[in-house]
């Protein structure tokens, strides 16, 4: 496959490093060069200069893998770093109250990203990882985040298919613009086995200086679920995460 004209070698680098997927986390130089749309000896130059900085590593299998150097940067994100710093007391709290599956996530264009998870050992099984995305309007920290987003991004969303998860997945734009207007109106957000059959989350906003900032969540199964008993808890925690990040008059 060739190169587009005038393509720089910062976008042929970032290509090669886009072909990892979560499903899909070790690959070969052959399926490297052909994902990221370069001429085979291009990728081999590239690859051979990440793995020396140690963006890439290349196991004993001889497939390539995303390297730790790049796991040590991401760590500096400003967003991640200290939202998840100061929410983890907090979070970790949240888990020991109720022994469920904790979330933090923030928004990235019109999608979320996940920082924070705290896994219950008995808790319903979720479909989420620290550093996965997700679609905004489906779950509950990205119903929070949708309803608390600039008009442009909730419109950008409400104007694009919405995907089915399940039967129960809200994919009507007018039914999802009035679930958003009433997160914002009680102060949480409630998606009932929007994701999955079996579980139910209950979202609150995390307030940063500027706004909305991110959302902590709860997910639980579906069958032991009372939204309005979790909605205080999911509520407080995004609370004392918000004037953490704020001072004492938020």
């Amino acid at each position: 496959m060739g190169t587009p004209p005038g393509r720089s070698v910062t976008s042929k680098v970032l290509a090669l490093l886009d072909a990892f997927s979560p499903a899909e986390p070790a690959l070969t130089l052959s399926e490297l060069a052909r994902r990221a749309g370069l001429p085979l000896p291009t990728a081999h130059r590239r690859v051979a200069e990440l793995v020396a900085w140690g963006a890439l590593e290349r196991g004993a299998d001889g497939r390539f893998r995303i390297g730790l150097r790049l796991w040590e940067l991401g760590s500096l994100a400003p967003r991640g770093l200290g939202l998840r710093e100061l929410a983890l007391p907090v979070l970790e709290d949240l888990y020991e109250v109720t022994h469920e599956n904790v979330q933090l996530a923030v928004r990235q264009d019109l999608e979320l990203v996940f920082i924070e998870r705290i896994a219950g050992r008995h808790a319903v099984p979720v479909l989420t990882r620290v550093g996965g995305r997700f679609a905004l309007h489906a779950t509950g920290v990205g119903l929070v985040l949708l309803a608390h987003a600039p008009d442009e991004v909730r419109e950008r969303v409400l104007a694009a298919p919405l995907e089915r998860y399940t039967r129960l997945t809200i994919t009507d734009p007018a039914r999802l613009r009035r679930h958003l207007a009433e997160a914002r109106r009680v102060g949480y957000a409630v998606s009932d086995r929007q994701v999955t059959m079996d579980a139910l989350s209950v979202a609150a906003p995390i307030w940063g200086p500027t706004g909305v900032t991110a959302a902590v969540s709860l997910v639980v199964a579906y069958d032991r679920a009372d939204p309005l008993a979790l909605a205080p808890l999911v509520q407080a925690a995004g609370r004392a995460i918000s004037r953490a990040l704020t001072g004492p008059r938020q």
